[in-house]
């Protein structure tokens, strides 16, 4: 990633010759563990590698439930495409005495995919049909018919923004992850793959708080709430994004039942329902929404 002088970078290796290998910061944050304790924790973040495979897959659980996605296939091609995108590591600055697989543990992953290539492979046709039948079933219909156009319009290249992370780390280390993913996806652009996208569409995770003694429900779950309260963001950076969304829609997964996948949860858990809402915005706009995550998370 892009850093300032000061930070330690670190190189990383590659396994495509046509990819620059990428450096990352070295950062210490404070997260809270189990019992609610601040610790401070050295990560950085890496280019995605074949051991990454358990702890990729095991955070796109925590997004896609039980969609019917290959997330194993889905998983290989972020590895393949180790030339953009990072995976969240623990630094290498550990005490000799930790136990390996914690070391190797996967913390995040913040990388792009074109859903509007490779529509061959099991995983992008899945992708691809779980996101009309989304629509068909919780947008409305100006909403579902540009989702529609934009994923059928070969012109319109559509990349599907992938940015999750445990719960309990902050989100100021989404900065260098966003800023690192603009300038591979550039670089990509510069040497003609497939990475020059029309529209973005990212799928967040909130929490919203509802009455369920009385069973009381957002009264038209197709649309936007405006002035909401009691919502929280898994990933609060995500909330800039969907302030400059072109379109967007929301869903309840309550049925489908959030797992300690995203990590420990501080709200009262009979009082919040998970949500997942989907934004597609222009990727024209994904300087100017970085730019704002910078300046409030920095």
């Amino acid at each position: 990633m892009a850093a300032p002088v000061k930070k330690r970078e670190i190189q990383q290796k590659t396994r495509d010759e046509d990819c620059v290998s990428s450096s990352s910061e070295n950062e210490e944050y404070e997260v809270a563990d189990e019992q609610g304790m601040e610790l401070q924790v050295d990560f950085e973040g890496r280019n995605p590698q074949d051991p990454d495979y358990h702890g990729i897959k095991t955070l796109l659980q925590q997004l896609f439930l039980k969609a019917h996605i290959d997330l194993g296939g889905l998983t290989d091609l972020i590895i393949s495409q180790n030339c953009v995108g990072s995976v969240v590591k623990q630094s290498d600055d550990v005490d000799e005495s930790d136990d390996d697989d914690d070391v190797n543990d996967v913390f995040g992953i913040t990388t792009v995919i074109n859903v509007s290539d490779k529509q061959n492979l099991p995983c992008i046709q899945q992708l691809r049909d779980l996101l009309k039948q989304l629509a068909d079933e919780h947008a409305t219909d100006a909403v579902n018919t540009m989702i529609k156009s934009v994923l059928e319009n070969d012109a319109s290249q559509l990349g599907l923004l992938i940015n999750e992370r445990f719960v309990n780390i902050p989100a100021k280390i989404s900065v260098p992850l966003l800023e690192n993913l603009i300038s591979e996806v550039k670089r990509a652009n510069n040497r003609k793959m497939p990475f020059n996208f029309s529209y973005y569409i990212l799928i967040c995770k909130l929490y919203k708080s509802e009455d369920k003694k009385v069973g009381k429900k957002p009264k038209n779950k197709n649309k936007n709430p405006s002035g909401e309260s009691s919502v929280l963001w898994s990933n609060p950076e995500e909330e800039i994004f969907a302030e400059e969304a072109t379109v967007s829609f929301e869903f309840s997964v309550e049925e489908e039942a959030d797992s300690g996948l995203s990590g420990t949860w501080t709200e009262k858990d009979d009082e919040m329902v998970p949500y997942r809402r989907v934004l597609l915005f222009e990727a024209s706009k994904l300087q100017s929404i970085f730019g704002k995550i910078q300046n409030q998370f920095s």
